[in-house]
Order: structure tokens, then C-alpha cells, then sequence
């Protein structure tokens, strides 16, 4: 099956490709300051603490994932991103908008409390406290660049490429999403109250020690959209027609619950291999099966949204994303 090319306006489709190339340029940034990182561990000027070995490891991997958000960024800009297979690109920007989308909101109060000389503590690790300015620069401008730039690009490529998971209105004679929506939305609401406890000064299950505000700000806000994930996909798994357009669930899901699952599946390995001396704040106990629920929860809410049946209640009981992605088609330009 090849789903129908999804029609949008033009401001709408200048919209994305500036914010595709954005994304893209603004990456590229933070993909020098990363080679020059491994070039000069190489040369003999890493940091000490972490050793030269572990330094360029850690930061190949970083290389990797920036560059696969420089050719997503492309990929959402130019119009061969549209004949990709879907399978790839769905993950690839699930997990890049995972990452970085939802952390607007914390860079932006983050920001605030830099400025005004709030002492958030964490200190910064791996030598990070003798990074020159204009890397500095570099790394958050490509940052809250690609943010900024997935967070306009990516629903309207979602809404071109799958018009039937984004069109029309919540409940509009749709049937209950999947049997994967209610386990993954309980689980996501119960991590997100957990989140929001600790971030509100909550100590059970943690080492307060361990937790300065800045991590209290990181668990607040992967609090909230924990919730919001669980409340988009109980507005989508609604029988009863609203009036709220689907695409705004739909978008917010997607973002949500790559959240989940980017940043738990980064977090996971950290806290049960512990390197350089890492410690959360977590008990390893509570860690390990926080972020193991994160990603059972992430997948689930995934899964419920591309089974999204379509209008049509009587039509096929296969959706349109899904056969594209089990037959790995793209629609025809």
C-alpha cells in the first residue's frame, strides 16, 4: 500500500524545509566542536579524569548520533526524504525529537536562572569547566537549534508523508486506538508524578545528596511530558468525537514518548555500568527499573499511535503507516 501524499500549504511547506535546514546547519555546530574534541584527546589534550580511551568513546558515539541529526535535518528539508523507507525514518526521529524537543522548556528556564545568577549546581564533568566560550556557543546553539528546528519540521514531514494519523478531529468515528494504549499510558502517567515529586523537592527512592536543582529542573520537566504523553493517548484512544484537531495528540505523543525512551535507554546503561564514577540519584535498584519501565512504556505509546485506525471505521483494519512500514514503501512524489 502507498499512503496518499498529504497536501499543505505552501508557507507550511517553506516552513519545514527552513526549519529542516536550520536543524541541520545549527547540528553541524555541535558535530565540529565534537571532532575537535576527539581529535585533540588524540593529540594528547583530553581530560584527565575520564582518560583518553573512555573521552574519545564517549564522544564518537555523540559524533554519530549529530550526525545523524544533520542528514535527519536534510532529510526533512529536501524532498528525497520523502521516498526513504519509513521504518528508519520514524526511528530516527522518534529518538532525535525524543532527545532534544522536550528539553526546550528546560533550556529556556535554565537560561533564565544563568542570567540571573542562580547556582543550579552539577558542576560540569569530563573537563567541561575549561571549554573556551565559542565551543560553549556552538554546543548550545546546536542544541536548542536542532530543538527548535524538529519541533516545526517534523510534524508537518509527519503530516505530508501520513495525512490520515493527522487530519480531522479527536474521537471523529475512530474505534479504541490498540491494546497498547492503556498499559502505556498508565505507565507514563505513573512516571511522570514520580518525576514531578522528585523534582519538587521528594526524596523517597533517591539520594538527596545526589540531586542539586538542576536535576530537580531535568525530572520536573521529563515529569510533565510523561503526563502529556499519557493524556495524548487517552484524547486519542476517545470514542467520543471533540473538538480538538487530532494532529495536536498525535504531535505531542510522538514527542513524548520519544522522550521516554531516548533518554531512559541513554541513562540505563549509565547507571547499571556506572563509568567514571558516575552516580545517580537514583538508588540503582529504583534506576534500573524506572528507566526499563520508560522504554516499555515509550514503545507501547509508539505502537498504539501508528495503529491509529483510520476514519473509516469500516474500512481495512490495517492502518496506512503501519503497511508502510511492514512493506518498507514511501509514497510517490
Amino acid at each position: 500500500m502507498r499512503p496518499a501524499a498529504g497536501i499543505v500549504g505552501a508557507r507550511w511547506s517553506s516552513a519545514r524545509k527552513v526549519a529542516g535546514y536550520s536543524a541541520a546547519v545549527t547540528m553541524s555546530l555541535y558535530l565540529v566542536v565534537k571532532v575537535i574534541w576527539i581529535v585533540a584527546a588524540l593529540a594528547g589534550h583530553g581530560p584527565s579524569d575520564i582518560g583518553t580511551a573512555g573521552w574519545v568513546g564517549l564522544n564518537t558515539v555523540t559524533v554519530g548520533m549529530s550526525a545523524a541529526g544533520v542528514v535527519l535535518g536534510l532529510a526533512l528539508a529536501q524532498r528525497w526524504g520523502r521516498r526513504l523507507p519509513a521504518l528508519p525514518v520514524i526511528f530516527l526521529s522518534w529518538v532525535g525529537a525524543g532527545f532534544l524537543v522536550p528539553m526546550l522548556p528546560y533550556m529556556m528556564i535554565s537560561a533564565v536562572l544563568d542570567a540571573s545568577g542562580v547556582d543550579q549546581g552539577g558542576g560540569q564533568a569530563g573537563g567541561a569547566e575549561s571549554v573556551p566560550g565559542w565551543e560553549t556557543v556552538f554546543i548550545g546553539i546546536g542544541f536548542a537549534g536542532m530543538a527548535a528546528g524538529l519541533a516545526v519540521a517534523l510534524p508537518i514531514y509527519l503530516r505530508e508523508r501520513w495525512p490520515s494519523h493527522f487530519l480531522g478531529r479527536v474521537g471523529q468515528s475512530r474505534p479504541r486506538v490498540s491494546r497498547w494504549a492503556r498499559p502505556g499510558m498508565l505507565a507514563a502517567v505513573v512516571l511522570g508524578l514520580l518525576w514531578l515529586y522528585w523534582g519538587f523537592g521528594g526524596t523517597i527512592g533517591l539520594d538527596p545528596a545526589h540531586l542539586d536543582l538542576n536535576g530537580r529542573l531535568l525530572n520536573g520537566n521529563a515529569g510533565l511530558w510523561a503526563l502529556i504523553g499519557g493524556w495524548s493517548m487517552l484524547a486519542l484512544d476517545r470514542r467520543r468525537p471533540a473538538r480538538l484537531p487530532l494532529w495536536v495528540p498525535m504531535t505531542l505523543v510522538f514527542a513524548a514518548s520519544g522522550s521516554l525512551f531516548a533518554w531512559s535507554c541513554w541513562k540505563l546503561p549509565l547507571a547499571v555500568i556506572r563509568p567514571w564514577d558516575y552516580m545517580p540519584a537514583e538508588y540503582p535498584v529504583v534506576a534500573v527499573i524506572e528507566h526499563v519501565l520508560s522504554i516499555g512504556a515509550s514503545v507501547a505509546l509508539l505502537v498504539a499511535a501508528i495503529k491509529l485506525p483510520a476514519a473509516d471505521a469500516h474500512g481495512p483494519k490495517t492502518t496506512v503507516a503501519a503497511a508502510e512500514i511492514r512493506g518498507s514503501t514511501a509514497p510517490s512524489e
